[in-house]
């Protein structure tokens, strides 16, 4: 059958696909669309399979909380160049998968590529055909949710950035609150939200390298244990959320900070992801 133009720009907008991509495939099938189609998909599949140990340095990073303010998630898109980064259909494509995730709350990243993002294709398929369309390897780096009475978002201008944080309440006060801690979350980078949530390994570590340096600096090893203590302190003063100084007000913790906010008030959870 005689392919028009018309259906060559249908098939562009419903896939997204270039012009002569589309006109392509609607020869190759002769004007079936569904086949035509499938046709794209493929072809993003090959691309897929080619570009497959291509580095992902760039994308876009997404947190997004549920209209009750209850759940949250974070999601980052990587591709390979910032010229796909900056597009705006790049941006609206994350945006559309930050929808389902925030519809169904998917757990894992691979139970995300499971649901369906339109009435023919999964996640995953169609994350596939964009990478026929974009002619760029796209994966999803880096997904986290969680939940609690109150889950407040951040995301850094240009979207390189963003993070969520859980509180235990849910009043406009724990909101507000919330979201200055988010921002900390994101120029501080806390390894964890306490000293208990740092593993054994990492303490350990931390306390061999104070010792070390301890000695090195002349100190007797019984000092050097003890020097190593005191360095482990601050290490967790640094590097957990609710004892940093809290950075608009480097008087207080953070822990301060929201305790002065409200009374009780706390962080039960946070996620942070970041392009590399």
């Amino acid at each position: 059958m005689a392919i028009t133009a018309a259906d060559v720009n249908k098939l562009r907008k419903q896939t997204g696909a270039g012009m002569m991509d589309c006109k392509k495939a609607l020869v190759e099938t002769d004007g079936d669309f569904e086949a035509a189609v499938d046709v794209l998909r493929k072809k993003g599949q090959k691309v897929a399979a080619k570009r497959g140990d291509n580095e992902t340095k760039e994308g876009l990073i997404f947190a997004q909380a549920t209209e009750d303010g209850a759940s949250g998630i974070v999601l980052a898109l990587s591709c390979e160049t910032d010229f796909v980064a900056k597009n705006s259909e790049f941006r609206d494509f994350v945006q559309s998968l930050v929808d389902i995730a925030i519809a169904k709350m998917p757990s894992t990243v691979d139970e995300l590529m499971g649901l369906a993002y339109n009435d023919k294709l999964t996640v995953a398929e169609k994350i596939t055909e964009q990478v026929g369309v974009i002619g760029e390897k796209l994966v999803i780096s880096g997904y986290e949710k969680i939940s609690a009475d109150r889950v407040v978002e951040y995301n850094h201008p240009g979207n390189q950035l963003a993070t969520l944080v859980g509180l235990n309440s849910n009043s406009e006060v724990a909101t507000d609150a919330g979201k200055q801690v988010a921002m900390q979350v994101a120029a501080m980078n806390p390894l964890a939200l306490n000293k208990e949530g740092i593993d054994d390994n990492t303490i350990a570590r931390e306390l061999e390298v104070g010792k070390e340096l301890a000695i090195q600096e002349g100190k007797p090893a019984d000092m050097a244990e003890k020097i190593a203590q005191g360095r482990l302190g601050k290490f967790f003063k640094e590097n957990t959320l609710l004892s940093q100084s809290f950075v608009r007000d480097n008087k207080q913790t953070v822990e301060q900070f929201l305790s002065g906010s409200e009374d009780g008030l706390t962080v039960v959870d946070f996620k942070r992801l970041a392009l590399s």
